[in-house]
Formats: C-alpha cells, structure tokens, sequence
C-alpha cells in the first residue's frame, strides 16, 4: 500500500506539471493533498510535516544558495553589456572567411559566455538574434544553424561558473553527508561547489572539443552545408583580441578564486557581479532604468528559483512519509549488475524526464532521493555531480520541453522539425561524452581543488 500512495503522489506530480500548472505550487500543492489524504487513510504520520520549518529556514539562511541571484546577477549584467555581440563579430571576423567559420565562431563565443555568464536562456536568445541571421544569409544549412545554437548556449550548463552546478552542490552534500551518516560515519566529509567547478571543467571543455570535431566532419562530408562567408569582416587584430580581455578577466577572476581557494563562490560570484558592472559601465551600457530591470529580473528569477526549493522540499517530507525513498532503494539495491546497475537505471530515467521536466525540478525532486543510494554505494561525489549535469543539460535539448528551443523558436521562424533535427547530433555527442566518463571518471579530478 506504500507503494502505491509513493508512486501515487509521484505520478500525480508529474500530471500536473504536464497540465502547465506552477511548479513550486505543484510540487507543494501535490504533496499537501496527498499527505493529507494519507494522514485520513492512516498511511501517513503528519509529524514528517513539522520538518518544514526548519527546512525552509535552512534554505533561506544557505551560504552556497546565495550565489544563485549573484550569478544571474552577473550574467543578466552581461546580456545588456552586449558581450555576446562584441565577441561575436569579431570572431565572424577572424574565422568567418573559412568554411564552416561561423560555426566555430558560435563554439568559441559559446564557451566564453558560458565560462564567463552560466545564464542559458539569456545565451541562447542573444546567440539566436545575433548568429542565425547571419549563417542564414551566408548559406549556412537551417537545421545545422539552430542546433548548434541551441548546444552552445546550454553549454553554461557544464561549464562553470553554473547555476546548475551550484544548486548540485547544495543538493549533493546533502545527500553525501546523509550516505556517510546512513553508513555509521558521524564525522561526515562534505562535497562543495567549487569541487565540483573544478570537476567540470575538463568534461565541458571535451564536450567543446566534440561540437567542434562535428563541425570538421560537416566541412569535410557536407560542404555545402557551412560555406564560408561572402564578404568577410575587416577588423583590425588588435581589436579583435582585445574582445577577449573582459570575458577571459571574469573567467579567471571567478574561477580562478574558487579554484586557488582564494574565495567561495559566493564570494567569488560578488567579485565577478562587479566585474561585470564595471563592463558595462565602461562600455556605455549601463544606466539607472538598465540596473533596475536587470534587478527585477534578478529577483524574478531567484524567487522561482527558491519557491521551487521550499516545494521540493515538501515533496520530499510527504514522500518520505510514503517510505518512497526506502521504496525506492529496495529497488535500486536489488538491481542484478550492482552499483553500475543502478547508476545507469538512474541515469537513464533523469534522461527521459527531461524531455518532460526541466533541471531545476529533476534537480530538487529526484537527486535528494537517489543521490544518497548511490553515493552509499562508493560513487565519487564530484564524478557523479558532473555526470548528474551533462545529463541535465541533455534537457535544454529534448523535445517537446527542451528549454533552449522554445528560446530559439520564440525569436525566429524556424520549423520545429528543422529544429529537432538539428539538435538530435549534440544530444548524441552529450551521452558519447557521459560515456566516455564512465569509461574514464579520472577526467573529473584531473583539476584538483
């Protein structure tokens, strides 16, 4: 009977969300009904709901959440500094002449604003009114275009300094310190942000490494698709790459602190929130009405962010009230094949919500559940941080909810089946890349913190 009221209030979740309801009200609303309706049938103790308090209390007093609005801060900053353009043009100037150009022009501009942004939404909308018309006029193959548009901007997924990551990092310490604790360690070791920005950087940057290997064979196996340019760009060297100097300056200034162990994140994402006012300040971008929509959206965007914490935080106490999470590791625990049994089960399922759930909900609603069964059975924390974000990035890319095409599609006229096939060659280069870290977890600690 527990079972059925666990996967009850699972399911029932996931309808509503599907019906377009709110998801911090869904998730809160779900798990209240569902307690309640427990409590009456006499399946659930209403004491697990004296938990929430406290729970909100911590997620509201959370050090390592504070970086979350400072980053978007920073990068919403950014969008209006018109960073993305500046490096854009230049680089169109630079390698726009050769075939397939503009299409390494995106990797490289992509990267930048990943490492130097993390704001997908914003990424992919400014990539998308800047790029496609471009690589439209010059010839460039329409499905090719937007997907590589739509991969380059989620790759702020991956690439620190992530949101993503950040709230990772929340999520798996939690969850590595209730495995230690569930093992009889009472001195329990903790995971933090910046191991996993650490761990990271390696498996976004082989990700990069493959768009661009896709491209090389698209020049080679398919020319026509990614001519070079009609009339290039003229632009001076100089100012060419000096383009690169403020990027490249919040790159190292932010990672670079979290990673010497000079600053936290928190601290570092403040050091690079000014950095970026000073941008835009010097590039004549920043005013009074500028700084107040940046902040309101700042808010906006915060206020989701945590309004979903506190609901997942509900459905968390309501399900385990259920026993789901005892339900649930019987099941992962008694998978023939062990540990990588259960790890490419979870993996696997995290895969096909995402055509259904974005990050911020399989974030906050399944790792808290399976993070401590697999981290209980000798998974590398960081390792399975990184793995946990690839995976999730693959989000932003799968129809029919992937994230990153509404943006696209709600600023162009593409066709929808031009933009699904355009984006199914990087979700294949994703999971080629989870592969090769199963095969190769080292890659993830090759960056020591």
């Amino acid at each position: 009977m527990e079972t059925f009221w666990a996967l009850g209030l699972f399911v029932a979740a996931a309808l509503a969300l599907l019906a377009g309801y709110p998801v911090a009200i869904t998730l809160g609303g779900v798990s209240l009904w569902f307690a309640f309706a427990g409590w009456l049938a006499g399946w659930f103790d209403s004491a697990f709901l004296m938990a929430m308090p406290n729970r909100i209390y911590g997620i509201m007093t959370n050090v390592t959440l504070m970086a979350v609005p400072v980053f978007v801060f920073m990068g919403l900053v950014l969008e209006k500094a018109k960073l993305a353009q500046s490096l854009l043009e230049n680089m169109a100037a630079l390698l726009g002449g050769a075939k397939g150009g503009l299409g390494f022009s995106l990797l490289i501009v992509g990267t930048l604003l990943a490492a130097s942004t993390g704001i997908v939404g914003a990424t992919v909308v400014t990539l998308s009114l800047l790029a496609l018309p471009v690589m439209k006029k010059n010839g460039y193959d329409e499905s090719l275009s937007a997907g590589t548009i739509c991969a380059t901007g989620t790759l702020g997924q991956i690439i620190p300094p992530s949101i993503v990551l950040v709230l990772l990092g929340d999520v798996l310490s939690n969850a590595y310190q209730q495995a230690q604790l569930d093992m009889g360690v009472f001195s329990p070791k903790t995971v933090s942000v910046g191991e996993l920005f650490a761990g990271a950087i390696v498996p976004g940057l082989i990700l990069v490494g493959f768009y661009g290997l896709y491209w090389v064979y698209i020049i080679f196996r398919h020319p026509n698709k990614a001519p070079a340019m009609d009339q290039e760009l003229n632009k001076p060297l100089g100012q060419i790459f000096a383009s690169l100097i403020p990027p490249l300056f919040l790159i190292i200034a932010v990672l670079g602190s979290i990673i010497s162990g000079i600053a936290s994140p928190t601290e570092a994402a403040s050091v690079g929130a000014v950095g970026a006012l000073l941008l835009a300040y010097l590039k004549k971008e920043l005013s009074m009405d500028v700084l107040m929509e940046i902040s309101r959206e700042t808010v906006k965007v915060t206020a989701m962010i945590f309004m979903i914490l506190i609901g997942a935080a509900l459905f968390s106490l309501v399900f385990k009230g259920f026993h789901g999470d005892e339900i649930i590791a019987k099941f992962l625990l008694d998978l023939p094949g062990g540990k990588m049994s259960a790890f490419f089960i979870v993996m696997l399922v995290m895969f096909f919500l995402g055509f259904i759930l974005d990050f911020i909900e399989i974030t906050f609603v399944i790792v808290p559940i399976v993070g401590p069964i697999l981290l209980s059975q000798g998974f590398d924390p960081v390792w399975l941080g990184v793995m946990f974000a690839i995976n999730l990035q693959t989000s932003f890319l799968t129809p029919p909810f992937g994230f990153a095409l509404f943006y696209l599609k709600g600023v162009s006229d593409i066709d929808s089946k031009k933009l699904y096939k355009g984006v199914v060659p990087f979700i294949l280069i994703q999971i080629l890349v989870l592969l090769l870290l199963a095969w190769q977890p080292k890659l993830t600690s090759f960056i020591s913190f």
